[in-house]
């Protein structure tokens, strides 16, 4: 990791603005009624282990599979939930602080289509995408961890989500947020997880996984999301229990009511995971979706998407809960000017608001196709950002109260001591966007900024050097892997 990097990571952030969208009244409504939800309206939950867990805990059970969540218990495992999640790499250095209003940033998952630039064309992923996309990520500075950033299709569903963990392990040392099928294959991304830091109980100390799971909108809690979300409670793994309602299809129209019932979802999931093992690691979020009444589309970029999610990211500071967040995407189908602004947007206010884990860089399409070319544009962006956050130190040497003096004097600034002693510490410098005059831009070609994301990609595919494991942890992440196939085959 460069020393930039690690600066930025660490946090080190001379001003904190805040963007709001809520009232302390209207959070105080907003909490209150997702504990009415609960309390009063209850949800479905369609696992055994769980209703036996929250009947035996005070939980209400009315027929087969409704359970209704006392507002006492929900605050007992607020309570009792982290209110920080420090997350490590592959080689063991701590390189995340999940919580507060520091905000990290990567990739999605299980994509469908990966947009090629140069065909102007999409192709259905493999696993050949999620090694790219991983090594991509491996190399740049502002991607803070990886998710598979696409579905391999060619391989068997019950394989494949074990296979992507695999091939992004051995293709990256970032942290790796994970999805899988069912407790199983989780199961086994865990052993690895354990394989390559050495020990069970130092993967739980060092958490180098993170585990995203979901119920289904409205206010259903399936089997496998709710094995898989006990199993990281069990293991010390941190899970990420986000629902998806959209707006008018499986949530309320309404913003204020939309917030409500994914924060109530998302609570529900949280008092199983700690009544599971207290203390465990937990994300509380939402994918605000938007369902355009004209073209049948689910967006992530309306406006009132956005603000939805800004409400959420509000309420996890107001519960003191790390959250799950959202950057860098867009409803466009390429790379361009749409995608570039609504990725950008969207990033900036999960920076300016304080949002966690923020995850999807490089999505187009309603979340559908993923874009190599904008993941790194979106490094630059956020790099950019992150410059800002580091504020403006005003003391005595940045007033500069005598080199006015002494420059106004001299007429120029350019060769005085001071400028060239301040100028790499306070100019930020571009990689893509451009700061060329017309004419010197027309000599290097007139590249726009895809065309230099596109060259920059390529240069980073042919010469990055992934950190590879060594021969016995190669060798047992393998048998692990063809242990599980063989199984389930």
């Amino acid at each position: 990791m460069n020393g930039r990097n690690e600066l930025m990571n660490t946090m080190d952030m001379g001003f904190q603005p805040e963007l709001r969208v809520l009232s302390h009244q209207d959070k105080e409504k907003i909490f209150n009624g997702a504990l009415r939800v609960l309390e009063e309206g209850g949800m479905q939950l369609m696992h055994e282990g769980a209703l036996r867990l929250l009947k035996d805990a005070g939980c209400v059970l009315e027929g087969e599979h409704t359970v209704k969540i006392p507002r006492k218990m929900v605050e007992q495992a607020m309570a009792s939930a982290p209110d920080n999640i420090p997350v490590y790499n592959r080689e063991g250095e701590l390189v995340m602080d999940l919580g507060g209003r520091r905000a990290y940033f990567g990739t999605g998952s299980d994509l469908m289509w990966s947009h090629d630039t140069k065909k102007n064309e999409r192709h259905h992923t493999t696993l050949a995408d999620i090694e790219k996309a991983a090594k991509l990520c491996d190399a740049l500075p502002n991607i803070d961890f990886i998710m598979s950033f696409a579905h391999p299709h060619e391989l068997h569903p019950d394989t494949a989500y074990l296979e992507s963990f695999r091939c992004m392990a051995t293709s990256s040392i970032k942290p790796i947020v994970n999805t899988a099928k069912d407790r199983d294959d989780l199961e086994k991304m865990w052993e690895i997880g354990t394989i390559l830091r050495g020990s069970e109980a130092l993967h739980t100390e060092q958490p180098y996984t993170i585990h995203y799971a979901e119920p289904i909108s409205p206010l259903k809690h399936p089997h496998s999301s709710v094995d898989r979300l006990m199993f990281c409670a069990e293991k010390g793994m941190p899970a990420i229990y986000s629902p998806a309602p959209i707006a008018g299809s499986t949530a309320p129209m309404t913003i204020a009511g939309h917030v409500v019932q994914g924060l109530a979802e998302s609570l529900f999931g949280l008092v199983i995971h700690q009544l599971t093992r207290p203390g465990a690691p937990f994300l509380v979020g939402i994918g605000a979706a938007i369902l355009d009444m004209s073209t049948s589309q689910c967006c992530y970029n309306a406006p009132e998407y956005l603000m939805a999610y800004l409400a959420m990211v509000e309420m996890s500071h107001f519960l003191n809960l790390p959250n799950w967040g959202y950057a860098g995407t867009s409803d466009s189908q390429l790379p361009d000017g749409q995608a570039t602004f609504e990725a950008g947007l969207l990033t900036y206010m999960s920076m300016v608001a304080g949002s966690n884990l923020n995850h999807d860089i490089g999505y187009l399409d309603f979340g559908l196709t993923g874009s190599l070319e904008m993941i790194v544009i979106m490094d630059e962006v956020v790099d950019q950002f992150r410059r800002m956050q580091k504020g403006i130190p005003v003391n005595d040497e940045t007033l500069a109260i005598e080199v006015i003096g002494e420059g106004g004097q001299q007429g120029e600034f350019l060769s005085h001591p001071h400028t060239l002693k301040h100028l790499r510490e306070t100019q930020w410098r571009p990689n893509l966007m451009n700061r060329m005059g017309f004419e010197q831009w027309e000599r290097e070609g007139s590249k726009d900024l895809l065309t230099k994301a596109r060259e920059r990609l390529e240069i980073v595919m042919q010469g990055h050097q992934i950190h590879p494991l060594d021969g016995q942890q190669s060798a047992k992440v393998q048998a692990c892997v063809d242990s599980f196939a063989e199984k389930i085959m």
